[in-house]
């Protein structure tokens, strides 16, 4: 549990007699017992660092309730680097045993200061699993029955790429309960993540459409339900959705995008290029809202504009992919405020 030390101490030829000097270049090499004895006897003394590094160094050997008081002190001293060493080994005990609220509440105040810290944010990813981890066991533990227990499977099936056993969970859940929100819709994506057939499509569709009979104000679904409707050769069924999805959320991106490849094959293309500018817009990296934008460029004649875009498609270096194959890349939690 020892974490990267920069050279904040000038350790002279004293070190060999100065106990404090002799047990801070200890820590440094990684000789922790002989870093213990000396700064035992240096923690004697007033100066901080001693206590600091002694409370450092019994953290770093597992001795956590001897280190946990004296790391909390150099935790708020004004020492910058020492500070930020107690903080995540105070942090690193209270994973190991304690309250995780302590640990949070360090993490989250590392983190405002040094927000690019790799050993902060490997504790704050660490510290994160754990509560996870332990929320899990207390779900399965106090509600086994309970449809929040299939969702959660559901979702953890997932992301281990098993669509079809995914799908089976989510069916348990809303037989369970058939009106909670995001069931419906997290079947019909992981029946879409399964295949792509037909009967496939219209059964995602099925749950799509359920969802939104709960929530109709969910501009996703009615995303995804236009891209089903696209792929299945219904342009101006999917347009209208879209148009409802962008009249609930006009920042919409993908939804921006899609109506305005629609414009594009319609010949519409003054209406495609106000749409796909605002999607640009708002997702300035996205290969498919430049590569669209391209297209009604040219096709309206407006040549020095379409290199504008091909240039900035071949910055971003990398090819659009098929609509459909892109539509169901995207398919992954709802947006933020969505």
């Amino acid at each position: 549990m020892r974490f990267l030390l920069p050279i904040i101490f000038a350790l002279s030829a004293g070190a060999q007699t100065d106990p404090l000097l002799s047990g801070l270049e200890a820590y440094r090499k990684g000789d922790l017992p002989a870093a213990e004895r000396n700064l035992r006897i240096a923690a004697k003394s007033p100066d901080p660092r001693a206590s600091a590094f002694l409370a450092l160094t019994l953290a770093a050997t597992g001795r956590c309730d001897e280190a946990v008081p004296a790391l909390k002190q150099a935790y708020k001293g004004t020492n910058a680097e020492i500070a930020r060493l107690a903080g995540l080994a105070f942090v690193q005990c209270r994973l190991t045993s304690g309250p995780v609220e302590e640990a949070a509440a360090v993490i989250n105040e590392l983190k405002a200061k040094h927000p690019a810290d790799a050993d902060v944010l490997y504790q704050s990813a660490r510290l994160y699993m754990r509560a996870w981890n332990d929320t899990i066991y207390l779900l399965y533990q106090k509600a086994p029955s309970s449809f929040r227990v299939n969702q959660l499977s559901g979702e953890v099936l997932e992301t281990q790429g098993q669509f079809t056993e995914a799908a089976a969970e989510y069916r348990k859940a809303i037989a369970k309960n058939p009106r909670a929100l995001n069931l419906h819709f997290r079947l019909g994506r992981a029946l879409l993540m399964s295949a792509h057939s037909p009967d496939v499509l219209d059964a995602a569709m099925r749950e799509f459409q359920a969802e939104l009979a709960l929530n109709p104000s969910d501009s996703v679904v009615l995303y995804q339900i236009a891209q089903i409707l696209q792929n299945q050769q219904k342009p101006q069924e999917a347009a209208a959705k879209l148009q409802q999805a962008l009249a609930l959320n006009p920042e919409f991106p993908e939804a921006l995008i899609a109506l305005g490849k629609v414009r594009v094959d319609e010949k519409k293309n003054d209406e495609a290029i106000t749409l796909l500018q605002r999607a640009v817009k708002l997702s300035p990296g996205s290969e498919s809202a430049h590569y669209s934008l391209m297209m009604a460029y040219r096709n309206a004649g407006r040549m020095a504009e379409a290199r504008r875009e091909k240039a900035e498609l071949d910055r971003i270096q990398k090819a659009p992919e098929g609509e459909f194959t892109d539509f169901l890349k995207k398919l992954g939690e709802k947006p933020p405020g969505q």
